[in-house]
This record gives C-alpha cells, sequence and structure tokens, in this order.
C-alpha cells in the first residue's frame, strides 16, 4: 500500500514548481468551472410536492414539512437499508460518517439534513446507536416516497431488468434500493417544493474521506477492485477478518 516514488519523475525544485504551477492553472479552471454548475443548480425550476409522505421518527409520525423542523432548506440523503436488511450499506455508511459534524454549520445557514430508509425505525435505531451517529434517521416504510424519488424498486421493475435511476434506464443488476440525495425547500405559507436530486457519483461531494485521498499520489486506490467502493467496510469493521464491502452499491458508484 506504499507510495512508490519509483513510478514517478524526480526532478529539481525549480521543476516541480513549474509541473505544480500548470496543475493549479487546471484547477483553478474546475473550481470557475464548479461554481458555474453550482449556479445552475440554484437556479433550477421547483416542482410542488403534492403527496402527502409520512414518516416514522424518533417522536412518532412525521410529514415531509415537519423533516425541516422550522428552516426552509431540507437535504435528504436516501441511505440504502431494506426492510429485510440485518445492516446498512457500507457505501452509505461511508458517507453518513460525514454527516454529524456538518450538522450545526447547515443549521446556521438554514438548513436540516436528515437520512430517510425503509428499513423499520427499531432496526435504524439499532444501527445508527451501533455507528454512533447522533444525525435524524427517519423510516419510509410504507411510503412511497423512496420508490417517487427513484431509490427503491418493485419486484415488478427489477423484473423488467432495467430501473429509471439517475434520470435514465440503468440496469437493475437485481438492486432493490440505491443511493441518492434529494433537495427540497418551503415557502412562507408551508408549501414543500422539491428542487433537486443526485444519484451515483453525484454524491461524491459529500464524501470528505475521498476529496482527502484525491490529494495523495495513489489517489482513491480502487483500480483492480471488482467495484469502486469494494474496499470499504463498516467504520467499526477495519481490521476484522471477514469479507469486504457487500456490493449493496457498485451498481453505481462507478457511474456519472
Amino acid at each position: 500500500m506504499n507510495a512508490n516514488p519509483a513510478v514517478h519523475a524526480l526532478v529539481s525544485k525549480d521543476e516541480w514548481l513549474a509541473a505544480r504551477r500548470l496543475l493549479l492553472a487546471r484547477e483553478k479552471e474546475l473550481t470557475a468551472q464548479r461554481d458555474l454548475v453550482n449556479a445552475e443548480r440554484r437556479r433550477l425550476p421547483w416542482l410542488p410536492v403534492d403527496k402527502a409522505y409520512v414518516f416514522d421518527g424518533p417522536k412518532g409520525p412525521e410529514s415531509l414539512a415537519d423533516l425541516f423542523e422550522g428552516r426552509s432548506q431540507l437535504i435528504v440523503y436516501h441511505f440504502m437499508f431494506g426492510p429485510d436488511w440485518k445492516e446498512g450499506c457500507p457505501s452509505c455508511s461511508f458517507l453518513s460518517d460525514h454527516i454529524d459534524g456538518a450538522l450545526a454549520h447547515l443549521a446556521a445557514r438554514d438548513i436540516t439534513l436528515a437520512v430517510v430508509s425503509r428499513a423499520p425505525l427499531a432496526q435504524l435505531a439499532a444501527f445508527k446507536q451501533r455507528m454512533g451517529w447522533r444525525f435524524k434517521w427517519v423510516s419510509s416504510f410504507g411510503s412511497d416516497f423512496n420508490h417517487d424519488h427513484h431509490v427503491s424498486f418493485t419486484p415488478e421493475e427489477l423484473a423488467g431488468g432495467k430501473v429509471n435511476y439517475n434520470y435514465r434506464m440503468e440496469d437493475a443488476a437485481g438492486m432493490e434500493e440505491l443511493h441518492g440525495v434529494s433537495v427540497f425547500a418551503r415557502d412562507g405559507q408551508g408549501h414543500v417544493f422539491h428542487t433537486y436530486s443526485s444519484y451515483a457519483r453525484g454524491a461524491d461531494l459529500l464524501v470528505g474521506a475521498y476529496n482527502y485521498m484525491d490529494l495523495t499520489p495513489r489517489g482513491r486506490g480502487e483500480d483492480g477492485l471488482p467495484f469502486p467502493m469494494a474496499w470499504v467496510r463498516h467504520h467499526d469493521k477495519y481490521g476484522a477478518a471477514g469479507p469486504m464491502a457487500q456490493a449493496c452499491c457498485h451498481a453505481e458508484a462507478g457511474a456519472a
């Protein structure tokens, strides 16, 4: 796993600085392009949410409007945890390890973040305690919420071989659950609007550990793996004997 200097050119300090300045120019181009794309995202039209979704939360039934907790913006992470699963998806858990530290900062900017899965609340609560997470996690079991946002699929959909995921028909690969992130807004009259959803690698930005890895010579080190996140385990399983992360997220992990 060690970085190997033999595969990189060894140069003088002046040559290194010249190469670094060329890369810096590319990085600045990427930053400017990202700012433009972020601005386009903010200008997207809004879709009124007319369906009355009900979630099972720690304090009882909650509507989608309730999840805002008095704020005007809501981010929902669609965590892959099916009703009959024994534990949550390792790759979704990898992402969720980054949530708690951001919550106070998001709240200061009028944003609430909640996690939603189809598993019953008792299963979510037990896994949440095991992982040591504090964020709000509610169950959409019995609701159309996951299906309407194209992250859960019926047996009939799976039997067709392809499902509507990431705004196109994708090979289902037998995956009843996939991941994503959805954003909602609420106006002064309490009306809720769907403003954005992203899937597959669109959630990469939420994984801080990946951004750290991308700074290193080895990067993510995922070339040659069965699927990009094959190395990921629940954070309490690193160093333990046994297989690597189950392939619960691999169908979308490498897609754009």
